[in-house]
């Protein structure tokens, strides 16, 4: 298993671009100013932060308020079986609120929470950018 990413749930999107990319200077993988996603990276390293659309991540999981009460931020963990790796999560007395299921034509997802509430999405690529 490896972190692929920590990713902050925002409602202005656009804000939340400007102050990554402008205000921190981190760079942004695509471009996306208005979202719904963009990871961006530190001039150095591999380790990133990404933000995610509140409104796309509440459609997806059936929750989520459009106002920032609760859920601020995704962890997310990249596995190689997403199958298998739900399947060990939920003997070991995880639940699952999502998936395993498509999230885009490039990876399935899972999701539960934490003993906090805290989101975690696990991830399995299915095809990497080249």
């Amino acid at each position: 298993m490896e972190l692929a990413q920590v990713r902050l749930l925002v409602s202005d999107f656009p804000a939340c671009y400007r102050f990554y990319a402008d205000v921190l200077g981190l760079k942004p993988q695509s471009g996306a100013v208005d979202g719904p996603y963009e990871k961006f990276s530190p001039h150095t390293g591999s380790a990133g932060i990404a933000l995610q659309d509140r409104a796309m991540m509440a459609e997806l999981l059936g929750e989520l308020a459009g106002t920032a009460v609760g859920h601020r931020s995704l962890v997310v963990l990249r596995v190689e079986d997403l199958d298998a790796y739900c399947a060990d999560v939920t003997a070991r007395g995880g639940a699952l609120l999502q998936g395993p299921s498509a999230m885009t034509d490039r990876m399935r997802v899972a999701h539960l929470k934490d003993p906090e509430g805290n989101l975690v999405e696990l991830q399995e690529w299915l095809l990497l950018r080249g």
